[in-house]
């Protein structure tokens, strides 16, 4: 088997004054092994695997981990949680909690299935190239952020139209399957997100994911990075939590999702509400208000920082005015 050195790799060897040691070492480090995986494995198996885990480590564990936080100490959670009481997973009784947790889990491992198994089709049976690039060739920063910022804004998209009109606003059995299955449950708990229909699922949840990076042919690893990302969003918005890493971001992601849930689904069907802002959509306050409020809060933190910072100096520059004075004194007798 021929092996190419990439160009990431070139780069690195050749202009080693652009980084530190330690970080080249990383770099080529993290080359050498990920090489070494596709050379001992199939592409598949690397696909499959290497999505489940970043599923698992991103959305399945902290999920888990905040519902057992939920249920064992349910007083300490209700502080925190964002409709109070009437928030916390175990008000569904035990065993509908097991069935929300079932689905959930079996809908995740779909659609890392249904990723793998339309690159099977692909490659085996019509023998053209996978829907993702899977090589040792990484991929360069700015790659990787251009097909995040076109992957997320096409994601964004598909996500809102799709929720919007055939999960909502229709008829259809789909939209039916999701008003029984997914709103079935008023507020929200973090594995919410992924309940629902397998069918709705797939077309609203896992559909917005993959199409934008089959449709750009991203590499797995810049594949991975997005799904991390969007793993970590889902665990956080449908937590129910008012207390969140990100005051203006997730808290207010979560914010709309609370609003959708427990309005029916009358609104708020973007994640991040910018389309809820321009097409009308919004429950509650929207992502304008958000980011409005935030510059305020902002504003007024920073005036008060300054007005203790100018507090400060005056009092420091009083105090070294009487201690030249006090010297002056002393000197003159």
């Amino acid at each position: 088997m021929d092996f190419a050195i990439p160009l990431p790799v070139l780069s690195f060897l050749a202009v080693p004054a652009l980084s530190s040691y330690s970080t080249q070492l990383n770099i080529l480090f993290f080359y050498m092994t990920w090489s070494t995986l596709l050379l001992s494995h199939s592409p598949l198996v690397v696909e499959f695997f290497g999505t489940f885990a970043i599923r698992t480590l991103f959305y399945t564990l902290p999920s888990l981990i905040f519902l057992a936080f939920d249920t064992a100490i349910p007083n300490v959670a209700v502080l925190i949680k964002a409709q109070g009481e009437s928030g916390l997973p175990l008000r569904l009784g035990s065993r509908k909690l097991v069935l929300v947790i079932a689905v959930t889990l079996f809908n995740v491992a779909l659609g890392v299935a249904a990723q793998t198994a339309i690159d099977l089709v692909l490659t085996y049976v019509l023998n053209v190239k996978s829907s993702l690039r899977i090589t040792t060739t990484l991929p360069m920063p700015w790659g990787i952020i251009k097909d995040l910022l076109r992957g997320l804004v096409l994601k964004g998209t598909l996500q809102y139209y799709i929720h919007r009109y055939a999960l909502h606003d229709s008829n259809s059995p789909i939209a039916k399957w999701h008003r029984s299955w997914q709103h079935s449950i008023k507020v929200p708990f973090s594995m919410m997100a992924n309940f629902d229909h397998p069918v709705c699922y797939l077309v609203g949840r896992w559909l917005p994911v993959y199409l934008p990076a089959a449709l750009f042919r991203f590499h797995i690893l810049t594949y991975h990075v997005m799904v991390a990302l969007l793993s970590l969003e889902e665990a956080f918005t449908y937590s129910g939590y008012s207390i969140l890493p990100s005051t203006i971001i997730l808290a207010g992601m979560a914010r709309r999702v609370d609003g959708h849930m427990m309005n029916d689904g009358q609104g708020n069907f973007g994640a991040s509400g910018v389309l809820d802002w321009a097409f009308g959509t919004s429950i509650g306050g929207d992502v304008m208000e958000d980011l409005k409020a935030e510059m305020e809060k902002r504003n007024v933190e920073g005036r008060a920082e300054n007005a203790v910072g100018n507090a400060v100096s005056n009092f420091k520059g009083k105090a070294k005015g009487k201690g030249r004075k006090a010297s002056n004194k002393k000197d003159g007798e």
